[in-house]
């Protein structure tokens, strides 16, 4: 893409109205625009983002058995009334009525919705294990939306529910997603560590939060060092392999790790001082297990293998991808600009042209812009006519993995720079060997 045609509306100054370093930097960066309290618009350059992080989590949520649909946004009063919750949600449910005056609500959670789309359907034990996962837009009415995206009343939200015929079947399906999960994170470049958390709203008995440790995060959390050396497993897991998947989530949650919320001091200070951390994290994941809290009172049944109907056992698994594409900021920037993990990174590499309409300089770029293309490579190419000062700081408030910056002396002799902007580090290349570089 060049820069010449790509919507990029950069900010000079950061706006009074942004708290924290991922509101500051998404708005200056030109990734979204508020359109009111707590709702954002997604700009070329953070939909990039967001894209990339649903494809992860959607490569990860296939790979563990998960069946993608996708159900509305709005929904009716009615299932939410069959569970229960649809008086007890509180506030934060944006209530509506239909012009037939039907009570409907614009959906924060898709539990009623989903056991509904169960319930018509599946008959039968044998049709078990089951989990549907969609990737849709979600609304909370937060009392007081901030920190720009991270905490916002309309959000993107990947919601996963599994359903089993036992106690015992649909644990294996909680590993399986917490596995799935741990997975991830890994991939998206962030270290997300599983801590014990409250149930909620959603309800049940066994919960789990994935946190980010961020400076700027909303919780505190109190964990083992263990936790920042330990494997993800690899991409060869057996999701069919109940007894390995058990294994997997005992290794990551016998460590001490607790949110403010679960936090048992006494526990955490017996740790030798030296294994104690105690930090600010962003939660980006969480899942329940409720067993028959929706299945029972919406009469999701199956017939078992002793011929009896028997309510299902459920559990839902949330990642926020809106969410997730702030912390991933808040635990990757320095004071230029956002540092992009490869993974997740808008474009590949940003490739400056310092002279547009020097011969050398242009048929250099567009050479290299042409290679790096065909190579699989996405490339933003700044190929307007601006101060080399402003091309730089671009940049680096954008974050690209790789600079490749092209200069006339340089391109008349044969070479260009190329930058990383993680660590830094400039290396001088010649031409020839730019493509070869970027694209091992």
């Amino acid at each position: 893409m060049r820069m010449s045609r790509f919507f990029l509306p950069i900010l000079k100054e950061t706006p009074k109205e942004a708290e924290i370093v991922s509101h500051r930097l998404m708005l200056r960066a030109g990734m979204i625009r508020q359109q009111a309290a707590g709702s954002y618009s997604f700009l070329p350059l953070g939909k990039r983002v967001l894209d990339k992080v649903c494809a992860i989590i959607r490569e990860e949520q296939n790979r563990a058995g998960a069946n993608e649909i996708l159900m509305p946004t709005i929904q009716s009063a009615d299932l939410w009334r069959e569970s229960g919750r649809y008086d007890d949600y509180g506030k934060e449910m944006l209530r509506i009525e239909d012009r037939h005056g039907r009570d409907m609500l614009f959906g924060p959670t898709n539990e009623e919705m989903v056991t509904d789309i169960f319930r018509s359907s599946v008959r039968s034990y044998k049709d078990l294990p089951l989990n549907l996962y969609h990737i849709q837009w979600k609304f909370r009415d937060e009392v007081r939306p901030r920190f720009g995206v991270l905490r916002s009343r309309e959000f993107l939200m990947k919601d996963a529910y599994s359903f089993d015929i036992d106690y015992e079947s649909s644990k294996t399906a909680y590993d399986r997603m917490f596995v799935a999960y741990l997975r991830t994170f890994q991939r998206l470049g962030v270290k997300a560590i599983p801590m014990r958390a409250d149930t909620g709203p959603i309800g049940g008995e066994l919960s789990h939060e994935f946190l980010i440790l961020a400076s700027t995060g909303e919780s505190g959390v109190f964990l083992h060092r263990d936790y920042l050396e330990m494997e993800t497993p690899g991409e060869g897991v057996d999701f069919n392999d109940a007894a390995g998947l058990a294994k997997v989530v005992e290794t990551w949650t016998t460590p001490y790790a607790a949110t403010e919320d679960m936090h048992e001091a006494g526990t955490f200070d017996a740790l030798p001082e030296a294994d104690r951390i105690a930090a600010r994290g962003i939660e980006v994941g969480h899942i329940f297990h409720f067993g028959t809290k929706y299945s029972e009172p919406m009469n999701a049944v199956v017939t078992g293998p002793d011929g009896k109907d028997t309510p299902v056992f459920m559990g839902s698994y949330g990642i926020g991808p809106s969410r997730l594409v702030a912390a991933i900021i808040e635990a990757s920037h320095d004071e230029a600009g956002i540092i992009w993990p490869k993974s997740v990174a808008p474009f590949d590499v940003g490739l400056i042209n310092m002279k547009p309409g020097d011969a050398d300089c242009d048929a250099a770029c567009e050479a290299i812009y042409a290679g790096l293309t065909a190579a699989g490579q996405d490339v933003l190419y700044d190929d307007e006519d601006t101060r080399a000062g402003a091309k730089f700081a671009t940049m680096d408030l954008i974050g690209l993995p790789m600079q490749v910056i092209v200069g006339p002396r340089g391109a008349k002799s044969g070479e260009a720079e190329l930058k990383n902007r993680a660590t830094g580090e400039r290396t001088a290349v010649p031409l020839a060997e730019i493509v070869g570089r970027l694209s091992a």
